[in-house]
Protein backbone atom coordinates (compact mmCIF):
# COMPACT_ATOMS: atom_id res chain seq x y z
CA UNK A 1 0.00 0.00 0.00
CA UNK A 2 1.38 3.55 -1.05
CA UNK A 3 0.46 7.14 -2.21
CA UNK A 4 0.13 6.58 -5.85
CA UNK A 5 0.62 10.52 -7.03
CA UNK A 6 1.05 13.38 -5.62
CA UNK A 7 3.57 14.92 -3.45
CA UNK A 8 4.18 11.68 -1.06
CA UNK A 9 3.95 9.57 -4.82
CA UNK A 10 5.59 6.35 -3.55
CA UNK A 11 5.59 6.62 0.15
CA UNK A 12 4.98 3.46 1.23
CA UNK A 13 2.04 3.53 4.27
CA UNK A 14 1.73 0.97 7.48
CA UNK A 15 -1.35 -0.90 8.39
CA UNK A 16 -2.19 -1.69 11.48
CA UNK A 17 -1.61 -5.49 12.89
CA UNK A 18 -4.59 -7.96 12.57
CA UNK A 19 -7.26 -8.25 10.51
CA UNK A 20 -9.68 -5.78 11.91
CA UNK A 21 -8.90 -3.01 8.88
CA UNK A 22 -9.13 -4.02 5.09
CA UNK A 23 -7.39 -1.18 3.72
CA UNK A 24 -8.72 0.16 0.47
CA UNK A 25 -6.20 -1.67 -2.50
CA UNK A 26 -4.04 0.50 -4.75
CA UNK A 27 -5.87 -0.63 -8.04
CA UNK A 28 -9.46 0.66 -6.60
CA UNK A 29 -7.84 3.51 -4.95
CA UNK A 30 -6.33 4.41 -8.17
CA UNK A 31 -9.31 4.19 -9.83
CA UNK A 32 -11.34 6.15 -7.47
CA UNK A 33 -9.04 9.38 -7.63
CA UNK A 34 -8.80 8.80 -11.73
CA UNK A 35 -13.07 8.98 -11.46
CA UNK A 36 -12.39 11.80 -9.03
CA UNK A 37 -10.34 13.69 -11.19
CA UNK A 38 -9.86 17.47 -10.42
CA UNK A 39 -12.47 17.26 -7.49
CA UNK A 40 -10.39 16.71 -5.44
CA UNK A 41 -7.65 19.86 -5.28
CA UNK A 42 -8.19 22.09 -2.46
CA UNK A 43 -11.04 19.89 -1.08
CA UNK A 44 -11.80 19.80 2.49
CA UNK A 45 -11.91 15.76 3.05
CA UNK A 46 -13.12 13.64 5.64
CA UNK A 47 -12.11 10.08 5.87
CA UNK A 48 -14.40 8.27 8.24
CA UNK A 49 -13.26 4.60 9.33
CA UNK A 50 -10.06 5.23 8.32
CA UNK A 51 -8.28 3.07 9.43
CA UNK A 52 -4.49 3.16 7.74
CA UNK A 53 -5.34 7.00 6.27
CA UNK A 54 -4.68 5.51 3.18
CA UNK A 55 -7.57 7.79 0.66
CA UNK A 56 -7.39 10.99 2.95
CA UNK A 57 -3.82 10.93 2.44
CA UNK A 58 -3.97 10.15 -1.18
CA UNK A 59 -6.06 13.07 -1.30
CA UNK A 60 -3.93 15.37 0.43
CA UNK A 61 -0.61 14.10 -1.62
CA UNK A 62 -3.37 15.19 -4.90
CA UNK A 63 -3.31 18.81 -3.56
CA UNK A 64 -6.69 18.17 -0.75
CA UNK A 65 -6.28 21.50 1.50
CA UNK A 66 -7.31 19.53 4.69
CA UNK A 67 -8.06 15.79 6.05
CA UNK A 68 -10.04 14.87 8.92
CA UNK A 69 -9.32 11.86 9.95
CA UNK A 70 -11.88 9.60 11.87
CA UNK A 71 -11.45 6.42 13.54
CA UNK A 72 -12.41 4.84 16.86
CA UNK A 73 -9.44 2.50 17.03
CA UNK A 74 -6.25 3.73 19.24
CA UNK A 75 -4.11 1.58 17.05
CA UNK A 76 -5.71 2.78 14.23
CA UNK A 77 -4.86 6.65 15.30
CA UNK A 78 -1.65 5.80 15.84
CA UNK A 79 -0.54 4.20 12.28
CA UNK A 80 -2.89 7.08 10.33
CA UNK A 81 -0.16 9.73 12.69
CA UNK A 82 2.71 7.81 11.61
CA UNK A 83 1.47 7.69 7.77
CA UNK A 84 0.72 11.31 8.04
CA UNK A 85 4.33 12.18 9.32
CA UNK A 86 6.41 9.89 6.81
CA UNK A 87 4.21 11.03 3.84
CA UNK A 88 5.27 14.99 5.47
CA UNK A 89 1.53 15.94 5.15
CA UNK A 90 0.40 15.91 8.86
CA UNK A 91 0.68 19.45 8.69
CA UNK A 92 -2.74 19.47 7.04
CA UNK A 93 -4.49 16.12 8.64
CA UNK A 94 -6.27 16.65 11.81
CA UNK A 95 -6.79 13.03 13.64
CA UNK A 96 -9.77 12.09 15.72
CA UNK A 97 -10.35 8.68 17.97
CA UNK A 98 -14.25 8.54 17.82
CA UNK A 99 -17.16 6.74 17.01
CA UNK A 100 -17.92 7.91 13.29
CA UNK A 101 -21.53 8.54 14.23
CA UNK A 102 -20.64 10.70 16.96
CA UNK A 103 -17.84 12.68 15.13
CA UNK A 104 -20.39 13.14 12.54
CA UNK A 105 -22.64 15.08 15.09
CA UNK A 106 -20.46 16.41 16.64
CA UNK A 107 -19.12 18.04 12.72
CA UNK A 108 -23.24 19.38 12.42
CA UNK A 109 -23.18 20.89 15.79
CA UNK A 110 -19.89 22.60 14.98
CA UNK A 111 -20.82 23.28 11.74
CA UNK A 112 -17.74 21.95 10.03
CA UNK A 113 -18.54 20.51 6.60
CA UNK A 114 -16.58 18.88 3.70
CA UNK A 115 -16.15 18.87 0.12
CA UNK A 116 -15.46 15.37 -0.12
CA UNK A 117 -16.22 12.40 2.47
CA UNK A 118 -14.28 8.86 2.11
CA UNK A 119 -15.99 6.03 4.25
CA UNK A 120 -14.63 2.28 3.92
CA UNK A 121 -16.86 0.62 7.33
CA UNK A 122 -16.65 -2.70 8.09
CA UNK A 123 -18.34 -4.76 5.74
CA UNK A 124 -21.85 -6.15 6.16
CA UNK A 125 -22.76 -4.32 9.41
CA UNK A 126 -25.42 -2.45 8.64
CA UNK A 127 -22.85 1.22 8.76
CA UNK A 128 -22.92 1.48 5.06
CA UNK A 129 -27.11 2.75 5.76
CA UNK A 130 -26.67 4.39 8.95
CA UNK A 131 -23.38 6.61 8.18
CA UNK A 132 -25.42 7.84 5.13
CA UNK A 133 -28.56 8.48 6.58
CA UNK A 134 -27.22 10.86 9.54
CA UNK A 135 -24.94 12.54 6.25
CA UNK A 136 -28.23 12.92 4.58
CA UNK A 137 -29.54 14.29 6.98
CA UNK A 138 -26.76 16.19 8.84
CA UNK A 139 -24.61 18.99 7.32
CA UNK A 140 -20.86 17.68 7.91
CA UNK A 141 -21.33 17.42 3.51
CA UNK A 142 -21.57 20.75 1.86
CA UNK A 143 -24.07 21.47 -1.35
CA UNK A 144 -22.67 19.66 -4.26
CA UNK A 145 -20.14 17.44 -2.01
CA UNK A 146 -19.05 14.08 -2.86
CA UNK A 147 -19.23 10.83 -0.91
CA UNK A 148 -17.15 7.63 -1.72
CA UNK A 149 -18.14 5.05 0.31
CA UNK A 150 -16.84 1.11 -0.07
CA UNK A 151 -19.02 -1.70 0.31
CA UNK A 152 -19.45 -4.93 0.24
CA UNK A 153 -21.66 -6.44 -2.89
CA UNK A 154 -23.67 -7.23 -0.68
CA UNK A 155 -24.89 -4.11 1.44
CA UNK A 156 -26.31 -1.90 -1.64
CA UNK A 157 -26.22 1.71 -1.55
CA UNK A 158 -30.08 3.35 -1.90
CA UNK A 159 -30.26 5.43 -5.57
CA UNK A 160 -31.68 8.22 -3.65
CA UNK A 161 -31.94 10.08 -0.27
CA UNK A 162 -33.40 12.77 0.90
CA UNK A 163 -30.05 15.13 -0.73
CA UNK A 164 -28.12 12.82 -1.61
CA UNK A 165 -28.52 10.71 -4.68
CA UNK A 166 -25.95 7.54 -6.28
CA UNK A 167 -24.47 9.15 -9.83
CA UNK A 168 -21.74 5.91 -10.46
CA UNK A 169 -21.08 2.67 -8.42
CA UNK A 170 -18.01 0.67 -9.52
CA UNK A 171 -17.75 -3.12 -8.99
CA UNK A 172 -14.19 -4.60 -8.23
CA UNK A 173 -14.24 -8.12 -7.26
CA UNK A 174 -16.08 -8.50 -4.06
CA UNK A 175 -16.11 -4.95 -3.58
CA UNK A 176 -18.50 -1.57 -4.85
CA UNK A 177 -17.62 1.68 -4.56
CA UNK A 178 -20.59 4.34 -4.60
CA UNK A 179 -20.34 8.14 -5.77
CA UNK A 180 -22.82 9.87 -4.24
CA UNK A 181 -23.53 13.66 -4.09
CA UNK A 182 -25.67 15.87 -2.03
CA UNK A 183 -28.04 17.82 -4.44
CA UNK A 184 -28.98 21.23 -3.31
CA UNK A 185 -32.95 22.51 -3.35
Amino acid sequence: MRIITGSAKGAKLKAPRGLETRPTTDRVKESVFNILSGTVVDACVLDLFAGTGNLGLEALSRGAKQAVFVDRRGESVTVIKDNAEHTKLSEHAKICKKDVLAALDEFDKSGQNFTMIFCDPPYNHGFVASVLKKIDEGTALQDSGIIVIEHSQHELVAEKWLTLAVRRTEKYGETLVSFLVRHTT
